[in-house]
């Protein structure tokens, strides 16, 4: 998933609006009031704006927008983002969504999209930012495997432009709407991560993702809230149970009938009621619930499905990922 330095480059074609006829007059006063259309009122398109790591999978995830027809712009400057967003308002409907690749390499640049992101919300344009994020490691791989330079670290070394990217960009990615970690995925896995996120014709108010994992293999890295399910008994210490995962019956059975298990899944579920209140009055569309225990295999697997049953049952789409399941 190694990214490539592309020139400027529009995928679409937005339309300008169709030249009078030759030979068209227009006449003043109250005459040309009555007999001259009102014009509609322009159609603002909505707008999503990726960003993040050089490697982490922009070019992917803007490929995918565009094969879903958004209108997408790649390495536009952050200055001309509200000039885009006009145009595609003059386009009378033809273009309703744009995707804005944004590639932050140097401190003007953040300084311009930080101003961008203020007239558009003094505009009151709907955006929203998607954050690639990726471990030093696989950044590394990746820059290595295309024997490409990273293109902040000069005359120093990949991990170095590396650091510098991630401290310029810190306070973009706390800004972000969704943030998607690559660095265990494929490009088909981040297609299908985009796909879920963007592909439905109707926008829902939130949308989450359960996500089990295993605290010997990290903390997931875009995760929102973290769980930590270690407070109960694990099934691995029994023998009968330790071949299956969460998935299991009997697994999730055993997990739930612990002291304090259904008690903390009924407070926690809550607490999300709250939570997803909050998110729904900022606009945060997108929430990653991570769901941990010593292995990602039984307690977090078990937890997040109930969890994720009790989301879907209060309207919230979910999507359920099991992290590091089958991983030991």
């Amino acid at each position: 998933m190694s990214e490539h330095d592309q020139s400027s480059d529009i995928s679409g074609t937005a339309q300008d609006p169709a030249p009078a006829e030759h030979g068209a007059q227009v006449s003043t006063g109250t005459a040309a009031t009555k007999d001259t259309q009102a014009a509609p009122d322009p159609v603002i398109p909505e707008l999503v704006i990726i960003s993040g790591m050089s490697g982490a999978g922009r070019s992917t995830a803007a490929k995918c927008l565009e094969d879903l027809g958004w209108f997408v712009v790649d390495n536009l400057p952050p200055a001309l983002i509200p000039t885009m967003v006009e145009l595609g308002a003059r386009s009378q409907g033809n273009v309703a969504r744009i995707a804005v690749v944004v590639d932050v390499r140097g401190r003007r640049f953040f300084d311009n999209l930080r101003e961008s992101l203020a007239d558009l919300e003094a505009k009151h344009v709907t955006r929203r930012i998607v954050f690639l994020e990726s471990s030093d490691d696989a950044l590394v791989r990746r820059f290595e495997s295309v024997r490409r330079p990273h293109p902040l670290q000069g005359d120093g070394r990949i991990v170095d432009g590396i650091a510098a990217e991630r401290e310029l960009l810190r306070e973009l990615r706390g800004d972000a709407d969704l943030v998607i970690d690559t660095s265990s995925l494929n490009v088909h896995e981040l297609r299908a991560k985009m796909d879920a996120q963007f592909a439905g014709e109707e926008e829902p108010e939130l949308r989450a993702t359960v996500m089990s994992f295993g605290f010997k293999y990290g903390l997931p890295v875009d995760a929102d809230l973290v769980v930590d399910m270690r407070f109960l008994p694990n099934p691995h210490w029994v023998p009968e149970l330790r071949p299956f995962t969460g998935l299991n019956e009997e697994v999730s059975n055993y997990v739930f009938a612990q002291p304090g298990a259904k008690e903390f899944l009924d407070r926690y579920t809550e607490l999300l009621q709250l939570i997803a209140a909050g998110y729904r009055r900022e606009g945060k569309r997108y929430v990653t619930i991570a769901v941990g225990c010593t292995g990602g295999k039984h307690r977090s697997v078990a937890t997040s499905e109930k969890l994720a049953a009790r989301l879907a049952a209060q309207g919230v789409e979910t999507v359920v990922v099991h992290r590091d399941m089958g991983r030991e």
